[in-house]
């Protein structure tokens, strides 16, 4: 890859910052290309998928998404055969960039941005640009480091036994064993069982805490699922992963944040 081809996407809400970062790259690396700047963290996941960029600049708080959610969903979604971009996450905070620094970012960059940090940013980056294989495998080593942006429950979490969802003027109690799956809908998650799918009003990221971990398993962004109802892991002609489950006739995609858990299998 030369160095004029090269590719950028920066995600920053703050324009002011944004013009900043724009032009101190344009100094210190005049061929760079900048495909643009998105205004939040749901933009940054678009653009980047449309642009598929060499380099992504994430900042870390972000609107709509945080950086690191930006670079889990895309993590998940990044199309097979296209090199995943080489991360720098932007911030103020000093916990947060060495947080981001050690969690799959090819760097970080702390605001108000400096050329002098900046130039050691951009050394790094073009020296990673010219590493052919090492770009090839660089989705596998998001993926890795990643997996541990994903929190676990807090220990004093109070298990859940029975889901509460209303169906009309009532209120249906759903014993947690009974779920199939939780599968996020919006601003909803809808429940998933055997016999019948309830919405309740809550997100999954709220669900999730109130679950015993060891029986319900996240295998995407936006689907938990039962751990003991599952027959078997399949992967399709294209290699895609995905779960069967017992007395289900409908099969669950599985991201590659989660592929791990099915390794055994």
């Amino acid at each position: 890859m030369t160095t004029t081809s090269v590719r950028a996407l920066i995600a920053e809400d703050e324009p002011v910052l944004a013009y900043a970062l724009v032009q101190a790259l344009q100094r210190l690396w005049p061929t760079l290309h900048i495909g643009g700047v998105a205004e939040n963290g749901v933009a940054a996941v678009r653009e980047a998928l449309a642009l598929r960029p060499d380099i992504l600049f994430l900042d870390i708080k972000m609107p709509g998404k945080t950086g690191l959610e930006a670079a889990q969903e895309l993590a998940e979604d990044w199309p097979d055969g296209t090199p995943f971009p080489l991360v720098v996450f932007v911030t103020a905070y000093d916990e947060y960039a060495l947080q981001a620094f050690e969690h799959a970012a090819a760097d970080y960059v702390l605001k108000p941005i400096s050329d002098a940090r900046l130039e050691k940013t951009v050394s790094r980056l073009q020296a990673r640009l010219g590493q052919t294989k090492e770009r090839g495998q660089e989705l596998a080593r998001i993926v890795n480091q990643l997996r541990s942006l994903v929190p676990p429950a807090p220990a004093d979490s109070e298990r859940l036994s029975f889901i509460r969802a209303a169906v009309g003027n009532q209120v249906r109690m759903i014993p947690v064993t009974e779920v199939l799956y939780f599968e996020a809908t919006d601003k909803y998650v809808n429940v998933v069982t055997a016999d019948n799918e309830s919405l309740i009003r809550t997100s999954l990221k709220e669900l999730l805490p109130q679950l015993d971990d060891k029986q319900f398993w996240q295998i995407h962004r936006g689907t938990v699922v039962n751990a003991h109802r599952i027959e078997a892991a399949v992967r399709d002609e294209s290699g895609k992963l995905f779960v069967r489950l017992r007395g289900y006739p409908r099969t669950l995609p599985v991201s590659r944040l989660f592929a791990h858990l099915f390794r055994q299998m």
